[in-house]
């Protein structure tokens, strides 16, 4: 019987991987015309990083992979990497915090654990972090950041979603629950859980029901939000100035929006403004604020936020890259192999794709074939099957190009 890959880990293909590449490399290039560097953080990370102080619900926590690393004696518990953010926020403080500000990315898998072995336990996502900056033009850069480079990828279609984590703390701290209780239903509020709030008090879910179920796509909608549920939540202002100030930023970059209150999935540890982006109906990226976390692992008290592109979910949506450089397979006379390699480095050096022939079948997707014959170069056209030949190298390359 064969042996089978793991339940929910997935294989990529050479058409895959060129997407991923694709993604990636429109991620990179974006970030560092816009002053970020790149980091990566270990696959491997204490378990308390993800606990301390409630950086991750329960429910979150329950789905990491975690073991006793031996260490000596010290048998300490570590986890595969289940966040990318909180792992950068640790590396920030160990390593840059003394900089005024540290603006940071990174491309990097992180693991949950599900049941059914029928979803993705292992993800890639592309992220960026931006610390040490409050203002509102920092979190309107992320999502300027995020929408290029989407578009970078040709989507051309993406669904701007925002929301803000600290009304719905202000509004759960409305009604007196623990910090617990808070965590808990700004949890199941922002995974969807509709019934979340009849289940904790219908007297809650009355109040706090219909502000969630609004929608909006103007700054002048949270202006009426602060009207109308003035009585019932005095604690809105501070967020709600906030979340206004941010959307007319985006307001006067001509930005497309929707405000969703209840849009925040996977954010627990977010304290401000949270954005999502779709396309093609597929959830493509994430990110907002989140001051609290550095100072919850032991950091200055600073300013933070960052976003991540998922790339499982791009791979699906972007097309594949164009191939504009032909595909040559490469033979040489019998007994002078090295003429062969050189040629096909020669290829190589031009910017051509050059495949030494091995005998046997040839690879996927050859196009052209060229061989030597004494000083003559001989190049098979792929469509017309006819011969040409070139006197010198090029000639050939001279063809190819044009």
């Amino acid at each position: 019987m064969p042996v089978e890959k793991c339940k929910g880990s997935r294989d990529l293909s050479p058409q895959e991987m060129g997407r991923f590449r694709l993604i990636e490399s429109a991620f990179r290039d974006s970030c560092l015309k816009w002053g970020y560097d790149e980091v990566r953080t270990p696959t491997l990370e204490y378990l308390h990083l993800f606990t301390a102080a409630g950086t991750l619900t329960p429910s979150r926590l329950g789905k990491v992979y975690s073991f006793l690393d031996w260490d000596g004696w010290s048998g300490e518990r570590v986890v595969l990497r289940p966040d990318g953010t909180i792992p950068i926020a640790r590396y920030y403080i160990e390593t840059v915090r003394d900089k005024a500000l540290a603006k940071l990315f990174y491309v990097t898998n992180v693991f949950s654990f599900e049941e059914t072995g029928r979803e993705a336990r292992e993800k890639w996502q592309c992220g960026a972090e931006l610390i040490g900056a409050g203002s509102t033009t920092a979190d309107v850069e992320l999502v300027m950041l995020a929408i290029e480079a989407l578009a970078r990828l040709g989507l051309t279609d993406v669904e701007l979603r925002l929301s803000h984590a600290g009304l719905v703390r202000a509004m759960l701290a409305r009604f007196g629950l623990s910090p617990e209780e808070q965590t808990r239903l700004f949890d199941q509020v922002l995974d969807g859980d509709a019934g979340a709030l009849t289940r904790a008090s219908p007297e809650l879910a009355r109040v706090i029901g219909p502000l969630l179920e609004r929608r909006g796509k103007s700054a002048g909608f949270l202006k009426n939000l602060a009207v109308l549920f003035d009585h019932e939540f005095p604690g809105l202002d501070a967020p709600l100035k906030d979340f206004t100030g941010f959307v007319e930023a985006l307001d006067g970059l001509g930005v497309k929006y929707e405000i969703d209150i209840a849009s925040g999935q996977g954010f627990e540890y977010y304290t401000g403004m949270m954005f999502r982006l779709r396309s093609c109906g597929e959830l493509v990226a994430g990110g907002g604020r989140y001051d609290a976390l550095v100072p919850l692992l032991g950091g200055p008290d600073v300013p933070a936020r960052g976003f991540a592109l998922y790339l499982d979910k791009l791979m699906e949506v972007v097309g594949d890259e164009p191939v504009t450089a032909p595909k040559v397979l490469v033979s040489a006379e019998a007994g002078n192999l090295k003429a062969a390699f050189d040629l096909a480095a020669s290829l190589r050096t031009a910017g051509l794709t050059a495949e030494v022939d091995l005998g046997g079948s040839p690879p996927a997707g050859v196009g052209w074939r060229l061989r030597t014959h004494g000083p003559v170069f001989i190049l098979t056209d792929p469509g017309a099957q006819r011969e040409l030949n070139f006197p010198s190298i090029e000639g050939v390359l001279s063809h190819l190009r044009g």
